[in-house]
């Protein structure tokens, strides 16, 4: 059973002493809401998430789009690639959708994009079991190694076939994880999933495994 869109919102989200940008899509009768944590150099306005969004909000999954760091802080290159700043921006924007009228009452997932996908399981593995699951699409869960043994909910890592090296990568940080990982890989897809076909594919396992997992 599939579901439309109810809201679409652009919305400022208040952590502290900076705002951050974001894009709400709200479901009808949510089974859960997906935080996505992009790549560097990416935005709220990645052409590439916003489309897994927009299939995702179809199948009943909420989502929030938004901008890890503010217009003057991603000027600066090496704030594109701190982790742990953008995983501190992550927890906070997470906490703030559990307080957000509209979407508290959500289970949270994670989907983390690139160099997102360590900022997505940092953050996961401060916040415990108020995170529910983790999909990473062409992402660099190694970058996140020291903190992978403390990841106690199901990870899914999604990589293109012809993105050999992530692929590695990808290998050794599912060895990494003890509690329930799995590993796609995408055949004839390369690292952003641009060939015809490749990013429903990603949308469609990213859903299966939500819906397994994204439980309240």
């Amino acid at each position: 059973m599939t579901s439309s869109v109810q809201t679409y919102k652009e919305i400022e989200i208040d952590i502290g002493e900076i705002s951050l940008k974001g894009n709400l899509r709200l479901a009808d009768h949510p089974k859960g809401i997906i935080l996505f944590s992009h790549g560097s150099g990416s935005s709220r306005l990645s052409i590439r998430n916003n489309y897994v969004a927009s299939l995702l909000v179809e199948q009943g999954f909420s989502s929030l789009l938004f901008d890890l760091l503010t217009a003057k802080e991603d000027m600066s290159y090496e704030n594109r690639f701190d982790i742990e700043l953008l995983t501190e921006r992550l927890v906070k924007v997470t906490k703030w959708v559990m307080k957000y009228e509209e979407t508290k009452k959500m289970p949270i997932g994670y989907f983390g994009a690139s160099t997102g996908a360590a900022s997505a399981l940092s953050a996961a593995a401060q916040m415990g079991k108020s995170i529910k699951a983790i999909v990473s699409r062409g992402g660099r869960p190694d970058l996140a190694m020291p903190i992978l043994k403390d990841i106690k909910i199901p990870v899914l890592l999604i990589v293109g076939g012809n993105d050999e090296v992530v692929i590695e990568l990808n290998k050794k940080a599912k060895a990494a994880i003890e509690g329930i990982c799995e590993l796609k890989i995408v055949e004839g897809a390369t690292h952003l999933f641009a060939e015809a076909g490749k990013l429903e594919i990603v949308a469609k396992l990213t859903a299966e495994w939500f819906d397994k997992y994204l439980k309240k």
